[in-house]
């Protein structure tokens, strides 16, 4: 259990830090102490992309430095309303692969439930920044259907809870879904994709942790962090004991140019990751979405750092470089 104290010294609610999430442009530049021109480009883009980042993820931050690697993040830039070729509000092909409310089936034998549209943090390259949540989400009223739609598919062997980040959901929640799950006897994992732990690691409270290991679905919790200063030394306590409970941890990121498009910097994160327990995964190259244009590395480019990461890093610390392209039955290499 993660037991971050507030002011008063007491045990601090991740719903607590949840609800304190910056969410004013002017407010994040001030903590910062950044130059204030930056504010009004922020609310503009934020027009079309709220900002939204939690306290304690702004800590690890460095101070008047507008080319932070957290900070180019979650900062709304002018650059997302610049319209390019190809950057489009659906890149990977989210919407034709509807089964039905809040139900994605992509893949083989797996399903993706659109659990919450809620999120801690609003990443600006997310590829479901204009995922129309309201007529998708697979909410308390729709869930039922969701849930006939799997138990009726006996091809699906593993349910994948995404959103928004299903860790937004209360534990009590969690439990219900998880039970629902768990009476579906062709189903033989769950997997959860989120970035709670590291960007708001007052989400692994006991009750969380109860729920882990009270399903009797093996567990894979996929977490994500693009740059090693995400993962302090609180975030790491989070993980190792999510870990403890015997989840399967592993960590996606995505390339993003002027984060983490060095080999020295994913070297970096690699190594903090497994020392906290979890094993990178995927490397993903950015997914074309509309206003994150000023994100994207070359592929050339993504080539020469895996090289440099695949001389450096034993097999199981290089993560796979991959796309994910509309209409394919899988992640799509990069590389071999």
């Amino acid at each position: 259990m993660i037991a971050v104290s507030n002011r008063a010294g007491q045990p601090r609610r991740w719903q607590e830090a949840l609800r304190e999430a910056i969410t004013d442009p002017a407010e994040l530049v001030e903590v910062l102490g950044l130059d204030p021109a930056l504010v009004e480009p922020a609310r503009r883009a934020a027009e079309r992309f709220p900002l939204r980042v939690p306290r304690g993820f702004v800590a690890r931050m460095r101070r008047g430095d507008p080319h932070d690697p957290l900070l180019r993040q979650v900062l709304p830039l002018d650059a997302e309303l610049v319209e390019h070729p190809g950057f489009v509000p659906d890149p990977v092909g989210d919407l034709p692969s509807a089964a039905g409310p809040g139900l994605l089936h992509k893949y083989a034998g797996r399903a993706l439930l659109i659990a919450t549209g809620a999120c801690a943090v609003h990443c600006r390259y997310c590829f479901r920044r204009e995922f129309p949540y309201a007529e998708q989400l697979a909410g308390a009223s729709r869930f039922e259907a969701a849930l006939e739609l799997i138990r009726r598919d006996a091809s699906l062997e593993e349910v994948i809870l995404s959103g928004g980040d299903p860790l937004s959901l209360s534990n009590s929640r969690l439990a219900e879904l998880s039970a629902t799950l768990d009476a579906v006897p062709h189903l033989r994992r769950l997997r959860l994709h989120t970035r709670h732990p590291v960007v708001l690691p007052e989400r692994v409270d006991s009750g969380l942790l109860d729920w882990l290991s009270s399903t009797r679905l093996p567990v894979a919790m996929v977490v994500h962090a693009n740059h090693p200063a995400e993962i302090d030394a609180t975030v790491a306590a989070a993980l190792r004991s999510i870990a403890d409970r015997g989840v399967t941890l592993l960590n996606q990121s995505v390339l993003l140019k002027g984060v983490n498009d060095s080999a020295d910097t994913l070297q970096e994160l690699a190594e903090r990751l497994f020392d906290a327990r979890v094993l990178p995964y995927y490397l993903h190259l950015l997914d074309r979405v509309r206003g994150a244009a000023h994100f994207e590395v070359c592929e050339e480019e993504a080539l020469k750092i895996l090289e440099a990461l695949r001389a450096r890093l034993p097999g199981y610390l290089t993560p796979r470089l991959v796309r994910e392209e509309a209409g394919q039955h899988s992640k799509t290499p990069v590389a071999q």
